[in-house]
């Protein structure tokens, strides 16, 4: 059951507009000003909002503003019904916030009609943003797979003792070779720099410039280059 939230003075008005909705089958809350509906939104958050314009004290413009301001209120369906019918009041309305802006007296059954086009626009906002977020999951996922992959193709690289060969030297300054034998061994930024006693932004800075040097994409191509051209960490011992 979906919560709507009804703001207005006009106790008539809001009473008429609360039993035309429940008879609908939606949840409905009442109050009659801006600064009790901004509490109401931050104690229970409904699934939309009608609000009238004129109101004492805080008026349905300021409440509309403030709401948009809050993490909760940015995308909650809003829609303001006033006795207001101008094409200025009502592009004021829509600059401010508010997604659909009825004329006074309101047709309860066309109120509603507009109620259900929001709920389902954000029924199909919050199903893409799922969507897109599983979809950031698996490619992450994906990534972590192939890198492992490398890297342990690398660890189990066949020796060859018996035929040595001498990789090309590396294009690189005594910096960025410290930095590019850490990189073939797997270790991130952060374990490079705690390793080499540098930040983590300059493990990056050379990182990029080996990458440009060698005309290579990433820190994986860069990790199976090494290992395709015979580069080996020297011995610490």
């Amino acid at each position: 059951m979906k919560k709507i939230l009804v703001v207005d003075d006009d106790r008539t008005l809001r009473i008429t507009l609360t039993r035309a909705l429940e008879n609908m089958g939606y949840q409905v809350e009442q109050v009659s000003s801006g600064a009790e509906a901004l509490e109401a939104c931050v104690k229970s958050p409904p699934d939309l909002v009608v609000s009238d314009v004129m109101m004492p004290e805080m008026d349905g413009i300021e409440f509309c503003r403030r709401l948009r301001a809050t993490p909760s209120g940015q995308l909650m369906p809003f829609i303001f019904l006033s006795g207001k019918g101008e094409l200025e009041d009502r592009i004021h309305g829509h600059s401010i916030g508010a997604d659909d802006y009825l004329i006074k007296p309101v047709n309860p059954r066309e109120l509603a009609a507009k109620i259900e086009a929001q709920l389902e626009r954000t029924r199909r906002i919050h199903a893409l943003i799922v969507q897109l977020m599983q979809l950031n999951a698996s490619s992450a996922v994906t990534e972590l797979a192939n890198q492992a992959k490398t890297a342990q193709a690398t660890e189990v690289s066949p020796p060859q003792e018996e035929e040595t060969v001498t990789p090309t030297p590396l294009p690189l300054t005594p910096a960025e070779e410290r930095v590019f034998w850490e990189v073939i061994q797997g270790l991130t930024n952060k374990q490079i720099s705690n390793r080499l006693f540098i930040s983590p932004r300059t493990v990056q800075t050379h990182l990029s410039s080996i990458l440009n040097k060698l005309k290579l994409g990433n820190r994986a191509q860069l990790i199976r280059f090494a290992y395709e051209n015979g580069y080996q960490p020297p011995s610490n011992g």
